[in-house]
């Protein structure tokens, strides 16, 4: 695996983008914790396209990275 300047690791496979639940799956959290992290303002950063809300995979890392650091996103 190789890892960019940001931290990011290349060539490792997931999803360009979550939905809600699968994000939840994934990073192990329910959905009320979830919907508790946004309106606190520590979740990830959201996008709509049409009906759908998602989490792109950067979205997710830089949620990662501030959830480590002890930040608000």
């Amino acid at each position: 695996m190789l890892k960019t300047r940001a931290g990011d690791i290349i060539g490792t496979p997931g999803p360009d983008a979550y939905a809600i639940e699968s994000f939840c799956k994934a990073h192990g959290i329910s959905r009320s914790t979830f919907y508790n992290l946004i309106r606190s303002g520590k979740g990830p950063r959201l996008m709509h396209v049409g009906t759908r809300v998602l989490i792109s995979r950067e979205a997710a890392a830089d949620w990662r990275r501030n959830m480590e650091a002890g930040e608000a996103a």
